[in-house]
Order: structure tokens, then sequence, then C-alpha cells
């Protein structure tokens, strides 16, 4: 029997026992207990509570933690990241400084294209150091939780070898094998006809989820529909990237299919709001990528006030979000999106949880739950967003054992 105590903590903050994905209300509370404790017994959550509580002749012989000056938070849950790349993209980051835009940058062969020709060069063992070098940062920035995306090989090897990789690193995989068309394909059509028929069988017994960009220059409506419903028959829970550069009929078809979450929606209307707002299909909102390419932010304080069910990823990759900083993302859905420091903190933890289907065991401190915990450097836990790209975590818990 493993035990840890996390002792003399100025706050435990907490998103509340509600039904997830939370919304309204609920996403905006949050339980605070002060000068508080955390009992873990083998990953697992024993009890939380302040510290007058705590019996320490009952506690027995366990590790401690000196929570002193420091927060705890739970465990970040990151549910959209593009960990399995090779190379880097410094040379178009600098282009589109200079003024070229991202889809001017993708329709002449760079953007997502060129990063595949760098991944598929990596080779299977060189992928799993990526990714685990990935994984590593985003421990560092206290991601305890995390789903990761193939879609920078576009080949069959390449995207089983990104999955086995995500996998083995410790993530959820997400087949994001209609990313892109890649060059050796004629259209989009056709590389529809050899996903669906030479890799996704073998992809469904590696992923727990398939994801596809609808969108101008990559798949349509109809395309998104077709991998999509072939890929739920095949036991994976379905994501869509959408509304990123246009509305192109995103959001409604993944209402129409009952997928867990639409990504970006940077592009949404009030039309887009309302049906998302209605539906239990979770807005997954990415401010660091609409940062990062000089974007509109995507319209959170519409989602939320309209009832909509939402989440907050960093959109970790090489073109469009190079950061792995939750922490950050915190930051940017207080001060660009307009949310409150409690609204952020269930977006990183307990819904984000909820898009991969994780919510009934961690994105809460409670009993029973895994024992996934950030210690934030200070002793009010907002500073998780109000400390503007600070070092603030301080330390960070994974299924009871201290990582941090």
């Amino acid at each position: 029997m493993t035990r840890l105590l996390v002792r003399d903590l100025a706050q435990v903050a907490t998103p509340p026992a509600a039904h997830p994905p939370l919304r309204g209300r609920a996403l905006r509370a949050s339980t605070v207990i002060e000068n508080a404790y955390v009992l873990c017994r083998d990953g697992v959550i024993e009890a939380v509570g302040p510290m007058r509580e705590l019996d320490a002749r009952s506690v027995g012989d366990v590790a401690e933690l000196d929570g002193r000056g420091t927060s705890a938070v739970p465990g970040f849950v990151d549910c959209h990241t593009h960990p399995a790349w090779g190379g880097d993209r410094v040379e178009e980051f600098s282009l589109r400084a200079g003024g070229a835009s991202y889809e001017e940058l993708h329709a002449a062969g760079g953007g997502i294209l060129s990063t595949v020709t760098a991944t598929r060069a990596l080779g299977e063992d060189g992928l799993r150091a990526r990714v685990d070098r990935h994984a590593a940062w985003m421990l560092t920035h206290g991601t305890t939780t995390w789903e990761g995306k193939s879609g920078y090989g576009l080949d069959r090897e390449t995207e089983l070898a990104s999955l086995r990789a995500i996998r083995t690193a410790g993530g959820s995989p997400t087949w994001l094998g209609a990313h892109a068309v890649p060059p050796e394909h004629p259209d989009a059509d056709a590389y529809l006809e050899f996903l669906l028929a030479e890799v996704l069988t073998d992809a469904a017994q590696l992923a727990d989820a398939a994801d596809v960009f609808l969108e101008r220059g990559a798949f349509d409506v109809a395309q998104a529909r077709r991998y999509l419903e072939a890929c739920r028959a095949n036991g994976l829970a379905l994501r869509l990237h959408g509304d990123q550069f246009t509305e192109s009929g995103a959001v409604p078809l993944a209402v129409e299919l009952g997928a867990r979450s639409v990504d970006h929606l940077e592009a949404t209307g009030e039309a887009g709001t309302r049906t998302l707002a209605a539906s239990d299909v979770v807005g997954v909102l990415l401010p660091a990528s609409a940062l990062f390419l000089d974007r509109p932010m995507p319209p959170a304080r519409a989602l939320v006030d309209a009832g909509a069910a939402v989440a907050l990823a960093t959109d970790f990759n090489p073109g469009s979000a190079f950061t792995e900083s939750l922490p950050f993302v915190c930051s940017l859905a207080c001060t660009q999106l307009h949310l409150s420091p409690e609204e952020a903190l269930s977006a990183v933890t307990v819904n984000a949880a909820h898009v991969l289907g994780l919510a009934h065991d961690r994105g809460r401190i409670a009993p029973g739950l895994r024992a996934d915990l950030v210690l934030v450097a200070a002793e009010d836990w907002r500073h998780l967003a109000y400390h503007l790209a600070g070092d603030v975590v301080a330390h960070v818990v994974q299924a009871g054992s201290v990582r941090r």
C-alpha cells in the first residue's frame, strides 16, 4: 500500500460535484477549502479536508509533501494535442510574421504537409522519442492526462506508429487520419477510400477516438460524415476540428452524429452557438491557436452564456499552437475569452476529462477519484491564470506519485 499526504495547503480548489460536462452556474462554481490536506492511497484520493480535521494518528505511515505556500487544483487534462511530429515550422513562423497567411502557406505546400514529410522520416523509434519528450513537457506544466492525435503521417505506417507512440507515452490516442490530403493521392475522396480500406481497421484497435479537419481546403461535410460514420462503426468516439477559418457545417454535423466535441470554433456565429448550446457536444476552445495565428478568438462568453458545455485545450502542434502550457491557456481564457478563473479551471479539468470519457475518474479533487493534483505556487489558486506565462506549477502529483 502506497500513501501520500499533501499537507498544509493554503487552499484546495476543485470544480463542484455536478454531473459533467458542467454548464452555466456549475461551470463557474468551485469548492475552496482553506488550510487543507489531501490524502492519497494507491493512486486514489482517500480524503480531503481542512487540516484541523486531519487525525495524524489515523493516517499512519505515509510519505508527506509539504504544501505550505501553495494551493492544490486538479491535475490538468489537455483534450486536444498533436504531439506526434517531426521537424519544426520555424521558417514558416518567420514567413507568417512577415505577412503570409496560414491558408496561403497551406495551399503552397507548407503547413500540415511540410510536417508530414519530416514526420514520415522519423521512423517509429524517432516518433516514440518525440512523443515522450512532448509528454514530459506537458507534465512540467501540470498536465496529468492528455489526448494525442495522429495526422502528420497520412500514410498507413506513420499513422499507426503515431498512435502506438501516443499510447506508449500515456496519452489517449485519436486517429486524425483525415487531417489533410497527402500529395500521393489525387483528391480527398481518393484519400478517404485509402484510409477506410487500408488503415481504419488497425487504427481502431489502437485509438480511442477519430477526428477530422472539416474546413475549406481540407474535407467537406459529406466527406467528414463518411469518415466519421465509418469510424463510429468501428467503435471509435467522434471528434471534429471545425469552424477554425470558416463555418462549413462542422457544428451541425457534430450534433447530428453525437460527437464528443467540436474543436476550434473561431468562426462560429450566433446560429452555431445556439445549436451547440442545445446539444450534448462539448465546444473545445483553443485560444493559443487563435493567438498564434492572429485569428479571432472563439466566442467563449457567448457559448457559456447560451448554456453550451465548453473545455479548453492547448492545441499543441508545431504550426499553429507551439505551446504545451494549460496555465497559459487559462490566462488567455480569462483575458481574451472573458471567462472567470473558475470557468477556466472547470474547462481544463472536469469538462476536458468528459471529452475523453474520463470524468468519472478524474478532473476533480474528491475521495475515490484518481490522485492527480497540481500545486500552484501561490496561496491563492487563481494565480494559475493571473500569473501570465509564469512558473506557476510548484509540484505535480500523478496517480498519487510526485512527478515534479
